[in-house]
């Protein structure tokens, strides 16, 4: 539209100038006709007059009025002219349109006084005999011895004089017109050609802004617009690089982002997301979609990550804070905060948050705190006891030998303690870093489960407890390591068996369901209480702690367990109501 508007101004301009132009010949030209056509009309009237002097020279001289008067009649009919033929006093001896006697004397007209005294004269005025304008010349007639003998008239209505005149300036304005109107034409096809390279120039520029850097503008042209439309294809051409670098690399930095494991958002001076991936989103409970352009104090409504980002964009320095909060599924989740500022054009810039989850990291700290805790006090306790045995025997030499034998079975009671803690904490270790290599052979749990429940069969008599094998007909096939699947289904039978009191009974079962070997400890003891079940697979946590030393245990049997089903991409499960007693069940997948 504006290129049109473009087009339209500048062939208005060029109207305008032709206008002028051709008015200002026209007013010229005008003035020119009227006056040679006056000019001409004027010649025209005294060439006429002189036809007519040899008549009214020959009419004078034979003094036969009627033979005079016929030819001036004749003369003026055919000429469309009116012809008087005046003698010497004045008198009207022949007029081409009206009767000489009714006319009076003209020698007071203004022609016939000029032609007396100038031998022609000319006038226009009004005529009272035809009662209109005439234009009149007058001829005077001269005897041998140029004695005044006449005067002969030649006149033409004014109608008919403007009339020709019109015929001229018609034929003037028709002319102006029609090269008016061709000067119009090749003004508007100069116009044309001179404003399409524009179009083609307008329709790049078009798609420029819209984005399209790989149209071209075609110009075969060797002037001022070829030389732009060259430089506007190269400028497109280095722009389309550009950009094209620019996208990979904001595509990089975008994959970059999106793999990150951390949060990250980046803002401007006034806190507006400039962007966000969808870890930071999650980590704050935000909307992604939609959130480019507003502040984080409004999507993240955490006092601490804006109170973070204030202080960055004010000191211009980092801030590091760690914000504990509550996630959307209720979870406690740990958050670690840097705001750092980001540089500006000679004036701070926004800032550039990165959020790092380490909810898992402080579990495992709290973990770790508590197991060097436990591992201190789990060898701590049977060396106390050692050492004071120890001290004891040296300060009485003398001691009787049943004491001594007593004193010596519980010293290799605790000695036996510290060797199962050690053996326990060396098998979990290696199982947590995989540094023990698992022996992977085809197995038929339900062999397993017999041969493992036969080991226990004395311990469980012993306490009075019933161990019965619920076992299929059919093999269960997996592909593990003998030993630590023993290992594991040792420590929940014998889990089983402490925790039952006697009369109860203790069920191993294995099945198979949906590609998985099920192995379920079942008994009736003492159950487990719902707030210690989530942590019963911890290393050395224990729900009765008196009872669990007194029964020999280590506090590490579930979580050997536990590591042993990762190990074999399997999982652990409880069910367990207190009072009633727990399944622990054991699922590994089945082999191919």
């Amino acid at each position: 539209m504006r290129r049109r508007s473009f087009l339209w101004k500048l062939y208005l301009a060029f109207s305008v100038v032709i206008f002028l132009a051709t008015a200002s010949i026209l007013l010229f030209t005008a003035q020119r006709i009227e006056r040679n056509g006056r000019q001409a009309i004027e010649a025209s009237l005294r060439t006429r007059a002189l036809l007519m002097e040899d008549v009214a020279r020959a009419g004078l001289a034979g003094g036969n009025a009627d033979s005079l008067e016929a030819r001036v009649r004749d003369l003026g009919q055919a000429t469309g002219t009116r012809f008087t033929v005046i003698a010497a006093d004045g008198r009207v001896l022949a007029d081409s349109h009206e009767d000489p006697a009714l006319m009076e004397p003209h020698d007071t007209r203004p022609e016939v006084l000029d032609a007396r005294s100038r031998r022609t004269g000319q006038s226009v005025r009004f005529s009272k005999t035809l009662n209109q304008h005439m234009m009149y010349h007058a001829l005077a007639l001269r005897g041998p011895a140029g004695e005044l003998v006449g005067y002969v008239r030649a006149a033409l209505p004014l109608v008919e004089v403007d009339r020709q005149l019109d015929q001229l300036r018609n034929g003037v304005l028709l002319g102006a017109l029609i090269g008016l109107l061709a000067a119009l034409l090749i003004g508007w096809l100069i116009v044309r050609r001179l404003t399409r390279p524009l179009d083609e120039i307008g329709s790049s520029l078009q798609a420029f802004s819209a984005g399209d850097f790989s149209s071209r503008t075609h110009l075969a042209r060797t002037d001022e617009f070829g030389e732009l439309a060259a430089v506007m294809n190269a400028m497109a051409q280095e722009l389309e690089e550009r950009i094209a670098r620019i996208s990979e690399e904001r595509n990089r930095l975008e994959a970059i982002l999106a793999g990150m494991v951390e949060g990250v958002i980046a803002v401007d001076r006034q806190e507006r997301i400039l962007h966000i991936n969808r870890v930071a989103a999650r980590l704050l409970d935000m909307e992604r979609a939609g959130s480019i352009g507003r502040p984080v104090w409004e999507l993240a409504r955490i006092p601490a990550v804006s109170e973070a980002l204030s202080r960055c964009l004010k000191e211009q320095q980092q801030v590091e804070v760690e914000i504990n909060r509550a996630a959307a599924d209720g979870a406690e989740r740990v958050i670690e905060l840097y705001a750092s500022p980001l540089p500006g054009n000679g004036s701070p810039g926004g800032a550039v948050l990165v959020l790092h989850e380490v909810t898992e990291l402080r579990r495992l700290e709290h973990i770790r705190r508590d197991f060097v805790a436990n591992v201190s006090h789990e060898l701590k306790t049977p060396l106390t006891v050692i050492r004071g045995i120890v001290e004891t025997m040296q300060d009485d030499p003398a001691m009787a030998t049943d004491t001594r034998d007593r004193f010596l079975a519980k010293m290799k009671s605790q000695a036996d303690y510290l060797a199962a803690q050690v053996s326990d904490l060396l098998a979990l270790s290696r199982l947590e870093s995989k540094r023990t290599h698992l022996d992977y052979e085809r197995l038929d749990m339900n062999e397993l489960a017999r041969s493992t429940a036969a080991v226990r069969t004395p311990s469980a008599e012993s306490r009075e407890v019933k161990l019965e094998l619920e076992l299929g007909d059919a093999p269960v096939h997996v592909d593990g390591d003998r030993r630590a699947l023993e290992q594991a289904l040792g420590n929940l039978l014998d889990n089983a068996i402490q925790y039952t009191p006697a009369g109860g009974s203790v069920r191993l079962s294995v099945t198979s369901q949906a590609g998985r070997a099920l192995c379920a400890v079942t008994d009736t003891g003492i159950g487990i209480e719902p707030r210690h079940q989530e942590r019963i697979f911890e290393r050395f946590y224990r729900v009765d702690k008196a009872r669990s030393r007194e029964q020999g245990g280590t506090g590490l049997g579930l979580a050997i367990v536990k590591h042993v089903a990762l190990a074999h991409d399997g999982a652990i499960s409880l069910r367990s109501q207190p009072g009633r007693g727990s399944t622990f069940t054991l699922s590994l997948p089945l082999a191919d």
